[in-house]
């Protein structure tokens, strides 16, 4: 989410973004693998070791059914990827507000895919030329500010301009057993 927000500040940074009406901003993948330290078969609790050494205690669902397969000592690998893309909105056009989500479970080991996508219309309420930085509101109370790189692209928006904004967030968490 903050890297959407973040991105949703970009749309004025580009002047390629005003000239063809939709951007694309591409996110990167993350891989963060952890150990298995303890596991509460009671609470479906599982406690995990990061690489840098934190320890984070991760609630697992009762309808994942590869809980009892989870021993002490497992890698859970872990690969995030977010994906935005931005579009202007011609006047008159509809707000969106949808969010969905999937979930899927691997069919072998304990791992599967969980993937989400938002779409929100947010309006630029402010633009100040001498910062220079844009803001954005969008449902929900939504507001965000941001400072502006390119003069030139923020000078092709104008406060009351509706941007679409779409984000894809998706982690595939796979877990390996010692020795294998």
């Amino acid at each position: 989410m903050k890297r959407m927000i973040l991105a949703a500040s970009l749309i004025a940074t580009t002047t390629a973004f005003a000239a063809a009406q939709s951007k694309t901003l591409p996110g990167e993948m993350k891989t963060a693998t952890a150990t298995v330290e303890a596991i509460d078969h009671a609470t479906r609790e599982v406690t995990l070791k990061e690489e840098n050494g934190e320890y984070n205690v991760v609630k697992v669902p009762p309808d994942n059914k590869r809980f009892d397969t989870i021993k002490v000592g497992d890698k859970v690998t872990a690969k995030y990827y977010d994906h935005i893309v931005l579009r202007l909105k011609a006047p008159g056009e509809k707000d969106v507000d949808t969010d969905t989500a999937a979930v899927t479970r691997g069919t072998t080991g304990a791992g599967g895919t969980a993937a989400t996508q938002r779409t929100i219309t947010a309006t630029i309420t402010n633009i100040d030329m001498k910062v220079p930085s844009i803001t954005f509101t969008g449902p929900n109370n939504w507001k965000y500010s941001s400072k502006v790189e390119d003069k030139q692209a923020l000078s092709k928006v104008k406060v009351g301009d509706k941007v679409d904004i779409v984000w894809t967030e998706a982690v595939i968490i796979s877990l390996e057993s010692p020795g294998k």
